[in-house]
């Protein structure tokens, strides 16, 4: 691997090119770059996003609502961080950090917006009473670890998964120094895990939706191809963990929602009505063509 050694930060930062995936998405200002209204479907709930893992976040969290027969019924559409949908007009009044995944429930009066993955799960989590403990212990505890991963998943994302999978030239410090981090949180999950069927005590809350999103798709292979790098299935626990949610339903539905890679199976770029995951894959679009 090659080491930049010689970089010198100059006094004043200018912005330039720097290449690599996702580069053409970065600018050091806020703000929308363009007038574009955003789509307003049916349904009450209206989410925007892409299935990156913090989109799968709130498709798994709507899904499983669903499941348990909540009124949770919603309309996603497909937000293309590649094109610039997120610098819209629309998307930026709805998340100022022009981020997937935003949300905004007309249910209220005025509507409400709803943005970061971590607010939309607590949002719904109180709005529906279902999946977050009402004991106030089991309820801390699930807070707690739903903002461990707020504050340690940009570690894995924008630290290991960036240098490692996405950077222009690979670099042994910040790949060494991320993939140190990320398998220190393994193993913190881990640990947790090994006393623990999930992460806040027997009940599925949205702590382990938010970590499996991340961590879980990490040891299943999902993430950067990085599976075998950091000897995922060392981590037992978390395996065991991550294979069960896996295997639930809501969560098989959710991962495909506003999914617009891998097999076209896999694929639901919008998703309308509970049918649509029958009837309106990628693969089943494509076929009518």
């Amino acid at each position: 691997m090659s080491q930049d050694s010689g970089y010198i930060p100059p006094t004043v930062w200018e912005p330039k090119e720097s290449g690599g995936k996702f580069a053409s998405i970065n600018r050091p200002v806020a703000g929308p770059t363009h007038e574009k209204a955003l789509p307003v479907g049916k349904h009450p709930f209206q989410l925007y996003s892409l299935a990156t893992p913090n989109g799968v976040k709130a498709g798994v969290m709507f899904e499983e609502l669903l499941a348990q027969g909540h009124d949770a019924e919603y309309d996603a559409w497909l937000i293309d961080i590649g094109e610039g949908d997120q610098f819209g007009s629309g998307f930026v009044a709805v998340n100022p950090n022009s981020k997937i995944p935003a949300l905004m429930d007309h249910g209220t009066t005025p509507a409400t917006r709803v943005f970061e993955s971590g607010s939309i799960l607590l949002y719904l989590a109180e709005k529906f009473d279902a999946f977050l403990p009402g004991e106030h212990g089991a309820r801390t505890e699930t807070l707690n670890w739903l903002f461990w991963q707020m504050g340690s998943a940009p570690f894995l994302g924008g630290g290991f998964g960036h240098f490692y999978a996405y950077a222009p030239e690979k670099l042994e410090y910040p790949i060494d120094r991320y993939a140190m981090e990320t398998k220190r949180q393994l193993d913190v999950l881990d640990r947790r895990l090994a006393e623990s069927r999930y992460l806040a005590g027997d009940a599925y809350t949205i702590a382990d939706i938010a970590n499996w999103a991340w961590y879980g798709q990490l040891v299943l292979g999902r993430l950067y191809d990085a599976a075998e790098f950091l000897q995922v299935q060392t981590y037992t626990n978390v395996v065991r963990w991550a294979e069960e949610i896996d295997a639930r339903p809501a969560v098989q539905r959710g991962r495909m929602v506003n999914r617009t890679f891998g097999e076209p199976s896999s694929q639901l770029h919008e998703r309308h009505d509970a049918s649509d995951f029958e009837t309106k894959t990628q693969d089943k679009l494509e076929a009518q063509r």
